[in-house]
């Protein structure tokens, strides 16, 4: 029941090892007498479906035998959580977070039950964020002030922490030193909005073990920054670097 949480998209030649992990579990799970199903979940405007599916799906065709599930998350077009019945691997893509949650929070009871019955999970900056019990969905002011870009605001103001599926009990922000969203995360639990987050850098990884679990191990180039309240303002703030 692994969990892969990638802080960037999906880049197969500069971060494989993301991929090598999630499908060897895929592998697993589906056994060797048949063709693995990965529900794939996508959400984006003004792009052709085919490619955005395809950047996560020809990786994984490319390691395993498997079919795909294509999941389009569109206004009018919720999750349909029976589209996930009898997969063995869920794929949660990137883009605009808040259009994840809105379409895809209709299914967030069958994700994380397929993923407490052992199906792995991994989900790409959007869907790294989308993971989390409290999910940070955008927004680059915490009370008025400015925590980071308004590049990295997802269309929201205000910093908007809302319920996840439930997968991790901290908090994640994505493209941490890239995008200097690491700020946002700091802010968040300085704030008192969460009590831990982790910023991940993009071309690395978490990967939590079991559903719920509190550690995790790091893979590939960069660096997580692990983020917790220590009582009022103060936060500690460890740094993990990818194996």
């Amino acid at each position: 029941m692994t969990i892969f949480l990638a802080g960037g998209g999906p880049d197969p030649d500069a971060f494989p090892d993301v991929f090598d992990a999630f499908a060897a579990e895929v592998r697993q799970h589906a056994g060797q007498r048949r063709p693995a199903h990965v529900a794939v979940a996508v959400h984006g405007t003004g792009v052709n479906l085919q490619d955005l599916v395809a950047a996560y799906a020809e990786p994984l065709q490319g390691r395993i035998d498997c079919r795909i599930v294509v999941v389009p998350l569109a206004p009018g077009k919720p999750a349909d959580p029976a589209t996930f019945d009898g997969v063995d691997g869920v794929v949660v893509g990137g883009g605009l977070t808040p259009g994840y949650w809105e379409w895809l929070h209709p299914a967030a009871s069958a994700i994380p039950n397929l993923v407490t019955a052992g199906v792995p999970y991994l989900g790409f900056s959007a869907g790294a964020m989308m993971a989390p019990r409290l999910a940070l969905i955008g927004g680059y002011r915490i009370d008025g002030v400015e925590v980071c870009g308004e590049e990295c605001s997802e269309g929201l103001d205000s910093v908007d922490l809302r319920k996840g599926l439930g997968l991790v009990p901290f908090t994640v922000d994505v493209h941490a030193a890239q995008a200097g969203t690491l700020s946002r995360a700091l802010g968040a639990v300085a704030a008192g909005l969460a009590e831990r987050a982790v910023a991940i850098d993009e071309n690395t990884a978490v990967v939590v073990e079991s559903a719920g679990d509190v550690d995790y191990k790091v893979i590939g180039a960069g660096n997580c920054w692990d983020i917790r309240g220590t009582g009022g303002a103060a936060t500690s703030v460890s740094v993990l670097k990818g194996d």
